[in-house]
């Protein structure tokens, strides 16, 4: 992989338009499919709706984000609300692949995928329409709130300009796949309850550490009462479905690499 842009591409003292035709090239260049494993993506024609890149082999779909520094911080800026929501039950609905870049050095510096399974409605975020004197008055976008999305949701390519081993990524990558199989709905609960097992900070954990979070849970669905109920049944699903392990007595343990 290599991390430098290619000389003969359009220089960066133009603006951001050329910024994004030289990461669009790295990722068309460099990026394989984190889904399938194939080793090219293919770019959709410019302007799209939502996406910039899919995989020939098993038809995932990618939308690119680029930002010049080491972080995307806490949310990401994106496309029309309305048309974000709706295709979030779609099957073309893209994972989100985030691209950081050093425009000093011309180089990549980070890439990391949000699998399209992580998206609910609850992280994105409805910005205020346009103001009437605008050129698209009224039109309304989003925000990805990427400080929403559990850490396992955030599979690195490349981290601090050093790449991971593609073996681990598509390791990391099928280890919440069944994710997919869930409804929208369903996967809001799960996500949940895989971020309150994240934040109790350690492999192995009793029942009654999620338990901890039955307030914040109760906060977030507040039609439900029996969220005990609920999680022990996540807690089960996701039993089922792989991502953890029940060790007898209420106890818990997270597989192994992770």
């Amino acid at each position: 992989m290599r991390l430098g842009f290619e000389e003969s591409q359009t220089p960066f003292d133009s603006g951001s338009q050329q910024a994004r035709v030289w990461t669009e090239r790295w990722v068309a260049d460099w990026m394989f499919c984190t889904n399938c494993g194939a080793p090219r993506l293919s770019q959709f024609p410019a302007n799209s709706p939502v996406a910039d890149f899919f995989c020939p082999e098993c038809s995932d779909q990618y939308e690119v984000k680029a930002k010049n520094g080491k972080s995307f911080g806490n949310s990401v800026a994106d496309g029309a609300y309305d048309t974000k929501i709706a295709r979030l039950t779609s099957n073309t609905n893209p994972n989100l692949l985030l691209l950081g870049y050093d425009k000093a050095a011309r180089e990549v510096r980070n890439v990391c995928v949000v699998p399209k399974h992580f998206f609910v409605p609850e992280i994105i975020q409805r910005r205020k329409p346009l103001a009437e004197t605008a050129r698209r008055a009224g039109w309304v976008g989003s925000n990805i709130l990427l400080s929403q999305v559990p850490e396992v949701g955030r599979i690195y390519v490349l981290r601090n300009g050093q790449p991971e081993r593609r073996e681990t990524i598509l390791a990391k990558w099928q280890q919440t796949l069944f994710l997919r199989n869930q409804s929208v709905e369903a996967r809001g609960w799960l996500l949940d309850v895989m971020k309150a097992v994240e934040a109790i900070g350690r492999p192995e954990f009793s029942l009654e550490d999620v338990y901890a979070f039955e307030g914040r849970l109760q906060l977030i669905y507040p039609n439900n009462n029996n969220v005990r109920p609920k999680i022990r049944q996540q807690l089960q699903v996701l039993r089922d479905s792989g991502y953890l392990d029940f060790v007898g007595r209420g106890q818990y343990r997270l597989r192994m690499g992770r």
